[in-house]
């Protein structure tokens, strides 16, 4: 599916099908934790950093947080950007997170970005990259390129929720920089960039398919 594709398809699902947008985010969310929880060390919970942004892809974030807790993995939130941002279905599931009383540690672009995220993900299992989505098209901002140089700069193997950050959906190339997954899981169909672009297998790493509730082929016309 290219970015038209996936926004029409969401559309489609909550305006025609009736199914609301903090259910298909609660669907995809609890898939991807079901699918990281599989990469965990076995025999023991693990430890995860989320870095969620203020959109969508932040809010699946957030599900995975609810679910992986749910599951006693330990489990930070990073909140990249101003709490007061986070709008709609997004903000619906991040009240569920400090409600359940997860730690959430924000981090803006000022200070020493390398030098936190080091301190943040000391020790973790996993970060997830749930920082921007299919929606991206033009460069990524300065203040999010850095933040992304220091994720993979960490040490710890990263796993993208939906897309790498950074990466184009329709092409498959970075915007001018993305993060470098060890695996990614994307909801409803493998991206168009993915397939066009095989090169960029060494930015998702394997590409873990997942649902959001509902198929893409029962959409008339897809």
């Amino acid at each position: 599916m290219s970015r038209d594709q996936v926004r029409a398809f969401d559309r489609w699902a909550i305006e025609q099908m009736g199914i609301p947008g903090a259910v298909l985010m609660e669907n995809a969310g609890r898939n991807a934790a079901a699918c990281l929880a599989g990469l965990l060390p076995a025999g023991r919970a693990g430890r995860v950093v989320i870095f969620c942004g203020s959109g969508n892809n932040g809010g699946d974030g957030f599900v995975m947080a609810r679910h992986l807790a749910n599951r006693k993995t330990a489990v930070t939130v990073v909140l990249c950007g101003g709490r007061d941002r986070i709008r709609g279905e997004a903000q619906t599931h991040l009240q569920i997170v400090e409600a359940m009383g997860l730690p959430i540690e924000p981090l803006d672009g000022s200070g020493d970005i390398l030098a936190r995220v080091r301190r943040l993900t000391d020790g973790a299992d996993w970060l997830v990259d749930a920082l921007l989505g299919t929606g991206l098209s033009g460069q990524v901002k300065e203040t999010m390129a850095e933040l992304i140089c220091a994720i993979n700069a960490s040490g710890v193997p990263v796993f993208a929720v939906d897309i790498p950050s950074g990466l184009d959906c329709d092409a498959g190339i970075p915007l001018p920089i993305c993060i470098q997954a060890e695996a990614t899981v994307t909801f409803a169909a493998v991206k168009k960039g993915f397939a066009e672009t095989p090169e960029c297998r060494q930015t998702t790493g394997p590409v873990y398919l997942a649902s959001i509730g509902i198929a893409p082929r029962f959409m008339p016309g897809a």
